[in-house]
Order: structure tokens, then sequence, then C-alpha cells
């Protein structure tokens, strides 16, 4: 657990979850909404999982790497933990997708994805002496817009192209 003290690994795994936890319950909702499909809501994340954990890992790298007092442990431990945490994440909404219909597994994936947000708020709080309750508001204010917006998005299409 030492690994996790580092800057690059903290960075990794607070932009990783958060990510995996924006980016796939804005895709859950969204699919979901313009498809009411198991396979496309299913293999959305597992495309997320894997090509967008990659992204992102590469994104965090060159990010990193652009910062010219930053080490290279520092920016390989910030591109692994991105790519690892991204990738749990991600890969975990599947669960409530394997094991139940798909309307309660979208509204568990989404309780989820709330959940671990406000999960990190709170740490990220905590670490910053801040008000939690300030934190955990403001994220998940932003992340309940992605879910509003994505699921309207998925009416969209589904209305105009379905």
């Amino acid at each position: 657990m030492d690994f996790l003290k580092t800057d690059g690994a903290r960075t990794g795994l607070f932009f990783g979850a958060t990510s995996g936890v924006i980016t796939t319950i804005g895709l859950i909702v969204g699919l979901n909404s313009g498809t009411q499909s198991l396979t496309a809501v299913l293999g959305g994340i597992l495309v997320i999982a894997v090509a967008d954990a990659m992204s992102d890992a590469l994104g965090i790298h060159l990010a990193e790497e652009s910062d010219p007092g930053t080490d290279h442990s520092h920016v390989w431990a910030a591109t692994i933990t991105t790519f690892l945490t991204k990738f749990i994440f991600s890969i975990s909404f599947a669960v409530p997708l394997l094991l139940l219909p798909l309307t309660p597994a979208v509204i568990v994936s989404v309780v989820w994805g709330l959940l671990v947000i406000v999960v990190l708020s709170y740490f990220l709080a905590r670490a910053q002496n801040e008000s939690p309750l300030a934190i955990i508001t403001e994220h998940v204010g932003i992340a309940v817009l992605v879910i509003v917006f994505s699921h309207y998005i998925g009416v969209w299409v589904a209305a105009t192209f379905g």
C-alpha cells in the first residue's frame, strides 16, 4: 500500500476511478435509453474497460511527462494506476448486468457509481481539509448531470435513428 502513497499512484487512482465511474454510468444509461439491449450495454462496458482505460492511461502518461519536473517513476505510477483503476471500476459495472434484468441492473449500476463518487469525494475532501459535504455535493451533482444528459442523448438517438 506504500505504492498508493506516491503522487503518481494517487493521481492514477483518483483519475482512473472517477473516469471509470462517470464514463461507464454515462454509457450504461445512454445505451440503455437508446437500445434497451443487454448486449449493447454489456459490450459498451467491455469496450470502455479496455479501450478507454488504455486511452486515459496514455493521456495521463503524456500529461505527466509534459511536466519537466516529473520523474519517470511518477509518470509510470500514474500511468499504470490509471489503467488498472479505470479497468477495475469499469468492469465492475458488468456484475449487476450479469446478475439482474437490464432495468434493475442499470439502477444498481447508477447507485454503485454514485456511491464510489461519494467515497472518493469524501477522502479527497478529508485530504484537503475541505468540507466533505460541499465536495460530495459538487461531484455528485456533476455525475447526475452526466446521467441525465446521457439518458436524453440515448432517447434522442433512439427516436432519430431507431
